[in-house]
Formats: structure tokens, C-alpha cells, sequence
């Protein structure tokens, strides 16, 4: 559900922006007053990474000639808690959108709002965790996983909407977009939640404290070891980025399906400084743009995906690393100072 810039006039794009930037800069604040306990470092980024990893796989909608993938953000916000996976998921979406050109430049706020703050800070705090207050299952993570991804995902639907319609785009009429939008998205949530439930059911099984630290803001217990997930997850990642991202769909995801069930076309135009200013920055950051080489070569040693799924998680892991890390210490020498 990537929006493009064509769908946003800048007005919007830029209010957007400052929204998310708002909402980004809060889950810091909410971060360093709790503290985000170095066991969840590695979490985070390895969970960003998988994110990553498993956007890059469309799978089929069933009799719609559309496809959609997951977008993570409850299955972050059941890992880290709300905040972490806040700024977990916009590094996933700041990635895509610099260096694989997934996603506009000035969508990229609209993204972060629609994909991570809706999800993260309301449909995680609100709904999944009241669903998981009577005790850990298999069957209650599912549950509350389908439940959650499909609210956020109808929320978020509802939202890109809304934005295109306060943007003016005269292309899209609201009932026309919306009778398109809500239906498609409820179809891809279904699925993203049972993935999202099997997932958070397969870390509960090895690792119960992550997500019972995840619900209650506590720090994972000292003497719990982390390696046996953390090398799980890493291998999952690894495959799917590296394997499965080439079976991806080739149909058009659900936002892409519902534009062209409208306008007949699976993209808009648009002109203009801002928009001719934010396609040349992509131009110039964006190595791999669609997740594939920019020069394709027959003689690569491997395809054009699997590297992007690859160079894509491994970037991943970095920035969350470095944001949590930067976070944790940043809220060390705080207290320090203020003990002096």
C-alpha cells in the first residue's frame, strides 16, 4: 500500500510528513523516559529486517487479478511494543523508498502515517492487546493478529483515501476509490494476519518473554537467552529475501488494483516543482530501483531480487540497530548526567 506522489498534492505530502514526524518524535520521547533495554536491540533490527524481507513478497488475492503483501507493523509492535516498532517500520519505508523507489518521496509521510503510526500507536494499544489480556495462546495470537492487521489495514485503506480526496485528485472520486479500497485491503489483511499470527506464535513458543515484555514494557529478563530466535529469525529473513521474494506476485498490489479499477491506469500523473524535485532525489539514491539492478546484467551472479531482498534486510538491520542504539545511549547519558 505504497502510495505514490501522484497521489497527493504537496500541501498534503508536506502536512503528512509533519504528522508522522510528530508521531516519530514522540515514540523517541516515550522510548528514552522507559528505556529500551539492549536484549530488544537485536530484536529490533532483525524483526525490521524480516519486514523488509517479507513486503517484497506479493502473493495472489484469489479471483481479483490482485495481489498484496504484509506490512508489519503489528507484527513489529507485538515484538518491540508500540514505539520501537514505530521507528522499526519507518526505517523499512525510508529504505524502500531512497534506495529501491518504492513509494514516493513526498508520500513517504503519508506512508509512515498509514503503514506504521496507525497500526503501531493505535490498532496495537487499542485492540491487540486488550485481545491478549486473558493469556497467551496459539489460537488467542491468531486471534488478535487477524483482528489487529485487518483494522489496520481498513484504517489505513480508509486513510490513503482520505488523502487523496483532500488532496483534490479528481481522478479518484471518493465512493468510486473506497468501494475498491475497503474490500481488496479486507481480503489482504486476512492474510497478513494469519502470517502474522503464525510468526508471533513461532517466537511465543521459543521466547514467551519477548512478547509478554513487548505488552507490559518490562525488560526481558537477564538470564534469558535471545541467540536461538534471533538466528531463527535471521535464517527466515535470509530465505525469504533472498528465495521466496522471487515468487513474488506479478499482479498489482491492492492500492495499484484499485487505481486502475478507477482510472484504468495503475498510475497517475503529476507535475510540478515539488513533485519533478522529488523524483529527481529518487533518481539519484535509488541503486536498485523496483528491487532490481539498475543496469540488469545477464553475467550477475545472482538475480536482481534476491540481492535487493538481501542489501535490502541487511540495511535494515543496520539503521534500526543504530537508531535503537543511538536511543539507548542517548537515555544513559541523560540519566547519568541528571545522577551527577
Amino acid at each position: 500500500m505504497h502510495m505514490s506522489d501522484a497521489l497527493l498534492s504537496p500541501s498534503v505530502a508536506f502536512a503528512m510528513c509533519a504528522a508522522s514526524g510528530a508521531a516519530i518524535a514522540w515514540s523517541v520521547a516515550k522510548i528514552k523516559k522507559e528505556e529500551l533495554s539492549e536484549k530488544k536491540l537485536p530484536i529490533m533490527a532483525v524483526a525490521g529486517a524480516f519486514v523488509f524481507a517479507a513486503q517484497m513478497i506479493n502473493f495472489t488475492i484469489p479471483a481479483t487479478g490482485s495481489s498484496g503483501h504484509i506490512g508489519g507493523g503489528i507484527l513489529l509492535a507485538a515484538l518491540l511494543g508500540g514505539a520501537p516498532a514505530l521507528l522499526s517500520i519507518s526505517a523499512v519505508l525510508v529504505i524502500q523508498c531512497l534506495f529501491f523507489a518504492d513509494g514516493g518521496l513526498l508520500a513517504l509521510g503519508s506512508n509512515i502515517f498509514n503503514m506504521g503510526v496507525i497500526p503501531c500507536l493505535f490498532v496495537y494499544p487499542l485492540l491487540f492487546k486488550p485481545l491478549m489480556k486473558r493469556g497467551v495462546s496459539s489460537g488467542r495470537l491468531t486471534l488478535a493478529s487477524v483482528a489487529s492487521v485487518v483494522v489496520a489495514l481498513q484504517l489505513g485503506a480508509f486513510a490513503v483515501v482520505l488523502e487523496t480526496l483532500t488532496s483534490g485528485i479528481t481522478a479518484l472520486p471518493f465512493s468510486s476509490f473506497v468501494l475498491l479500497m475497503q474490500p481488496i485491503h479486507l481480503a489482504i489483511g486476512l492474510v497478513e494476519g494469519l502470517v502474522t499470527g503464525a510468526v508471533l506464535s513461532f517466537v511465543w513458543k521459543m521466547r514467551p518473554e519477548i512478547l509478554e515484555s513487548a505488552e507490559s514494557g518490562a525488560d526481558i529478563p537477564a538470564g534469558v537467552s535471545m541467540k536461538k530466535v534471533l538466528a531463527a529469525l535471521a535464517a527466515l529473513t535470509l530465505v525469504t529475501g533472498a528465495v521466496l521474494s522471487g515468487f513474488a506476485s506479478s499482479y498489482p498490489d491492492g492500492l495499484e488494483w484499485s487505481v486502475m479499477g478507477v482510472t484504468g491506469s495503475d498510475e497517475l500523473e503529476a507535475s510540478g516543482p515539488a513533485f519533478e524535485s522529488a523524483a529527481g532525489i529518487q533518481e539519484k539514491t535509488a541503486f536498485m530501483p523496483d528491487y532490481d539492478y539498475a543496469a540488469p546484467s545477464e553475467t550477475a551472479p545472482i538475480s536482481g531480487t534476491a540481492a535487493a531482498g538481501i542489501i535490502g534486510s541487511l540495511m535494515t538491520f543496520a539503521a534500526a540497530a543504530l537508531i535503537g542504539t543511538a536511543i539507548s545511549k542517548s537515555k544513559k547519558h541523560k540519566d547519568a548526567a541528571a545522577k551527577a
